[in-house]
């Protein structure tokens, strides 16, 4: 289960796959559970989703049945919101995880909010937490409650649902996207936190200092700030003290979690960062996003395979040992594995960094390809084609061809492509790096073939 399933409604119970809340109502509920806002009013950034008119608030103040997707990172509200919505239209609260529920879970919640339904005509909202982690026969386990609306589905994720939400359940849905918290939103839920009767209750005075460094902590993530600050309060009470000092505050946590989810959207935007880094010449910055991804357990041989596209994309032959040194950092990270492995990424990634770059080989390639899917094949000429068959030569195949190693300079006159892209130049190489030389060779060798030896 994912942070967010510790936001539950403290007034509603849950399925069998999600467990009892009867523990929030008591004083013995991690500060983040008993801080859940009650309210839209109370919810801390998403102003886009507050605003008067809003698809949210029109759902919870016009008590409307409307399925929701909602989309966004670690401690945004997300469960809060389904939350608020069970709480302010008086409908049941039941929660799924989709890291352990399955099949029969799903059926057997939609099969007791139908009796429900039916039986008393309360509705039930339906939490799915991590959506993105049920297999297309766990999500189509949902239609049927979505398409009758014996369910008010709530689901969240922290992936683009377009990748990992089914198309039915996309279209029967309103997708709403929730942004990272800022640093003024996290001192808000922290503040708020220490004077609320639901929260420290004004037992104890935070130092300025110590909240900026529960702010910077947490990240953007409300859950984890609250936990943090519980666990500061936790050890200012152990010390005898009604002050949360920064160095009481330090003993929370000794380090900010990396903000990173190997399958969302995090992943894409890190490795997207750490290419164009590379791509850029800015090895500091690659090897930041490099950290970033070794220190979330990013798979180190997925970093090495992106290392080797790059090599042939972004350098080429303006540096011809970038591949070499790409496809060897990756046989090495087979072999030895991490944590040693992270000084062959580095190394490699250093070196594709300060490489000179050319994207002519991918300008080439990309050049011939739009050529054939123009139409642009013609036939093989006839010199050219295979003549090691009986009849061949009858044929005229490979009579006139002529061999490039009797010629001078080992480079022969004659014609390779067919003729409707006869003057076609699709390599054009730059004159940065190794490929400098590249190009005055390719440019005297072109025009020899071609018979322009002037």
């Amino acid at each position: 289960m994912s942070d967010d399933a510790l936001f539950d409604a403290p007034d509603a119970g849950r399925s069998a796959a999600g467990g009892s809340l009867s523990d929030a109502v008591h004083g013995a509920a991690p500060l983040a559970v008993r801080m859940r806002p009650r309210g839209l009013d109370e919810l801390v950034g998403q102003p886009q989703l507050r605003a008067s008119g809003s698809p949210l608030h029109q759902l919870v103040e016009g008590d409307q049945s409307m399925s929701l997707l909602l989309w966004g990172p670690p401690g945004t509200g997300k469960t809060t919101i389904a939350s608020i919505l069970s709480r302010q239209t008086g409908r049941r609260f039941v929660e799924i995880s989709a890291v352990s529920a399955g099949v029969k879970e799903v059926r057997a919640a939609i099969d007791a909010a139908r009796s429900t339904l039916v039986g008393s005509g309360k509705e039930t909202v339906l939490f799915v937490d991590e959506v993105h982690r049920f297999s297309k026969a766990q999500q189509d386990a949902l239609l049927p409650g979505v398409e009758n609306r014996w369910v008010t589905l709530v689901a969240a994720t922290t992936e683009n649902p377009s990748f990992s939400v089914i198309s039915p359940l996309l279209s029967r849905s309103l997708l709403l996207r929730l942004e990272s918290l800022t640093d003024d939103d996290i001192r808000e839920v922290v503040l708020r936190a220490v004077t609320d009767e639901r929260g420290l209750d004004g037992r104890y005075q935070l130092d300025d200092e110590a909240r900026d460094h529960i702010v910077r902590l947490a990240g953007g993530d409300a859950r984890r700030s609250l936990t943090y600050l519980e666990a500061a309060a936790g050890a200012a009470g152990l010390h005898g003290s009604d002050v949360i000092t920064l160095e009481l505050a330090e003993t929370a946590a000794d380090q900010a979690a990396v903000r990173y989810d190997r399958d969302g959207d995090q992943h894409y935007d890190v490795v997207s960062a750490f290419i164009k880094s590379v791509r850029g010449s800015d090895a500091d910055a690659a090897l930041h996003y490099l950290a970033r991804m070794l220190e979330a357990g990013e798979d180190p041989r997925f970093i090495a395979r992106r290392l080797m596209i790059l090599a042939s994309e972004d350098i080429g032959l303006a540096d011809p040992m970038a591949l070499p040194t790409a496809v060897a950092a990756a046989q090495t990270v087979q072999l030895i594995g991490m944590p040693e492995a992270q000084l062959t990424l580095a190394h490699a990634t250093i070196a594709l960094a300060v490489a000179p770059k050319s994207n002519a080989v991918t300008t080439a390639i990309g050049a011939a390809i739009a050529d054939v899917r123009a139409g642009k094949i013609g036939t093989v000429p006839p010199h050219l084609r295979d003549a090691h068959y009986a009849g061949a030569k009858k044929l005229g195949h490979g009579t006139t061809y002529v061999y490039s190693h009797d010629e001078p300079f080992g480079v022969a006159e004659q014609q390779y492509a067919p003729d409707v892209v006869l003057d076609a130049e699709y390599y054009l190489p730059t004159d940065l790096g190794a490929e400098a030389a590249v190009k005055q060779r390719w440019e005297r060798v072109r025009r020899i073939i071609r018979g322009q030896r002037g």
